[in-house]
């Protein structure tokens, strides 16, 4: 059973800077696809980045762009594996609850990495306040 737990969320700044980390277990991963969701109150959940845990290669919705930085780390020594979000000169608009996500498929187009359904696996977020 694949676990999702995320963390580092918190009341920031605009202009500031937060790392949520999304610790995985359960599978072996090198084949998944991992992504970042948000949601803002009255909002449809929408899709942040995305990274493959083959190559690392990522994906950034355009808000984000230049701003956003996901990354992964392997298990080592019985510590989860992890991806992180890096956000950095953060917005007030960037205020949401954000999730992490892990679909078994490796992604490579952005029609499959933004779309919430093609992930089987979500945690239950973590959340991101901008004050302006």
């Amino acid at each position: 059973q694949v676990q999702l737990v995320e963390s580092g969320g918190g009341l920031v700044q605009a202009g500031g800077s937060l790392r949520l980390s999304c610790a995985a277990s359960g599978r072996t991963f090198s084949g998944y696809t991992m992504a970042w969701f948000c949601q803002a109150p009255g909002k449809e959940r929408e899709f942040v980045g995305g990274i493959r845990w083959s190559d690392g290669g990522t994906y950034y919705a355009d808000s984000v762009k230049g701003r956003f930085t996901i990354s992964r780390d392997n298990a080592k020594n019985n510590a989860k594996n992890t991806v992180y979000l890096q956000m950095n000169n953060l917005k007030p608009e960037d205020t949401a609850v954000y999730y992490c996500a892990a679909s078994d498929r490796t992604y490579y187009y952005a029609r499959n990495y933004k779309v919430a359904s093609k992930y089987d696996y979500w945690g239950q977020g973590t959340q991101v306040t901008v004050s302006s």
